[in-house]
């Protein structure tokens, strides 16, 4: 699965655009340098109609599988963004409806699409203990799905799934926060105004790179030149600080962040914590990676020898490696070199976005993972079942294949491409303030973050930390733990525990589980 091996590398109506796509005109070219213009074809729109039980309700819904254009500055179609909305029938008052996108950047919305939220969902192994293999592969019914609470539309941002630039737009316009998020922006303005939704309840639920779009399109939108004010966002597997969440060499803060997943790793897999619960363990493993093991980075080559030694031990404790391993890495250590040395007696390597998960390398000797095993494990299902139920239970046609994870879109991203210009230098990608500044624009704006335990590429106490930060008002924050990874609901028992909690966020009723 590339979609986050990115993450991890780079760590239906036409109308003139009021949350305008980015300005695509180009400086003068020469005739022989001009690209021509790429086709503007018609939009296509499947529509069909059917039935099914969630929540415990039997409901009919239509699905309107299709095409929107996005006008450039101009006034010329741009962009065509292919979107999935499931719409139920026979209702009235203010329905909720929730856009729903994964991340990447690059990712096509299959995953939380076919995953946790749709009508069906992608069978495969609950206990992260095998390969999902080759075809045929499981389509369930998925009566956990929310669809009895909200519509909900599933985006596919340009460059992905059947999402392209058209005329003349390029798919780079809209590889960055300030053309994705006007894109999308201007996508939702006019998909209530399309469907007589403005009165209604709205929410985005991103995941991963996701939850960064969900809080800088929050902003845009509230804050642009068509104020649309959310209801609420749904953040799996924050990603609003890049500094914490990027384990790199000399990012002091990651080392904080990141130790409490390991050790939450090491205990599943019988390496560190044994006999200790595991709210205990962690609870430790919070307090010492926040005030010993943070301050001791600090101070460096300074700290003296019974210090050194003490941190040492510790970190060996939580994370279940050999002290002379910790001190070889001079009490630093990175991932993936955690992912690969933990269970290297065993000669296997850990996923990176589901340490659950054993990949059987053929390089035993390697610093780190070939590759993730918790992508692979699971991708090909996910590709083949979508291009399935597209073609077989929705009767989607198109000329192109679906882009599931777009490699180009992740290598070309620009992050540097921000609204305001406020970076002038290398940085973390942060999109903290801009959750805040919505946040309090909008006071009836609530946040739902959930993490998983075993996640090792965006770690829960690094949620905890970020959202302690920028003012985010915190009365309005709620926070849930699942005993899985980054895609929690691969995992049974979390996907329904999972399911019960996006209800309690919807009804007003969810509890924030952080830790004091």
């Amino acid at each position: 699965m590339k979609f986050q091996a990115l993450f991890v590398a780079l760590l239906m109506a036409v109308a003139a655009p009021a949350l305008a796509a980015p300005d695509t005109a180009k400086p003068a070219e020469t005739a022989e340098d001009k690209p021509a213009p790429k086709p503007v074809p018609d939009p296509v729109t499947f529509k069909s109609t059917h039935t099914g039980v969630f929540g415990g309700q039997k409901i009919t819904y239509r699905v309107e599988a299709g095409e929107t254009q996005i006008r450039n500055a101009e006034g010329d179609p741009a962009a065509s963004l292919f979107t999935i909305s499931y719409i139920r029938e026979n209702v009235s008052g203010p329905r909720p409806v929730s856009f729903v996108f994964n991340g990447g950047p690059g990712s096509a919305s299959v995953w939380l699409h076919l995953g946790l939220l749709g009508p069906k969902r992608v069978q495969v192994a609950s206990d992260a203990d095998a390969d999902d293999g080759a075809a045929p592969y499981t389509l369930l019914d998925n009566p956990l799905s929310i669809l009895d609470v909200t519509d909900l539309v599933f985006i596919d941002p340009v460059g992905t799934g059947f999402s392209q630039a058209i005329g003349d737009g390029e798919n780079k316009d809209y590889w960055s926060e300030e053309g994705d998020a006007s894109s999308l922006a201007e996508f939702i303005r006019l998909w209530i105004t399309g469907h007589k939704r403005w009165n209604a309840p709205k929410y985005l639920i991103g995941e991963s790179f996701g939850t960064t779009r969900a809080a800088y399109l929050s902003h845009r939108m509230l804050t642009g030149d068509v104020d649309i004010a959310l209801n609420g966002l749904v953040l799996i597997s924050q990603a609003l600080d890049y500094e914490g969440s990027t384990s790199a060499h000399d990012n002091v803060y990651s080392y904080i962040t990141y130790l409490p997943s390991m050790a939450a790793t090491a205990q599943y897999h019988g390496k560190a914590g044994a006999g200790v619960p595991q709210a205990e363990f962690l609870a430790d493993a919070r307090a010492f990676a926040r005030d010993e093991y943070g301050p001791a980075l600090l101070k460096g080559a300074r700290l003296k020898p019974e210090e050194r030694a003490h941190i040492r031990d510790r970190l060996a404790y939580f994370t279940g490696l050999d002290p002379a391993y910790v001190e070889t890495s001079d009490l630093r250590i990175l991932m993936h070199r955690f992912q690969k040395e933990l269970l290297r007696d065993k000669g296997v390597a850990l996923g990176r976005l589901d340490g659950r998960y054993l990949g059987d390398e053929a390089d035993d000797a390697a610093e780190g993972p070939d590759s993730d095993v918790s992508g692979y494990a699971i991708g090909s299902a996910y590709s083949a079942l979508m291009n399935q139920y597209l073609s077989s239970d929705l009767g989607v046609s198109m000329d192109r294949p679906y882009i599931v994870s777009s490699e180009d879109a992740g290598n070309n991203w620009n992050f540097s491409d921000t609204p305001d210009g406020e970076y002038a230098e290398p940085h973390y990608v942060n999109a903290g303030r801009k959750l805040s500044t919505a946040m309090r624009q909008n006071t009836a704006m609530k946040v739902w973050v959930a993490n998983g335990y075993f996640d090792l590429i965006t770690p829960f106490f690094d949620s905890e930390i970020t959202f302690g930060r920028y003012a985010i008002p915190q009365a309005r924050v709620a926070m849930t733990y699942y005993q899985a990874g980054h895609m929690m609901y691969l995992n049974e028992g979390a996907l329904t525990a999972l399911a019960a909690d996006l209800r309690a966020f919807y009804a007003g009723k969810l509890q924030d589980a952080r830790p004091d």
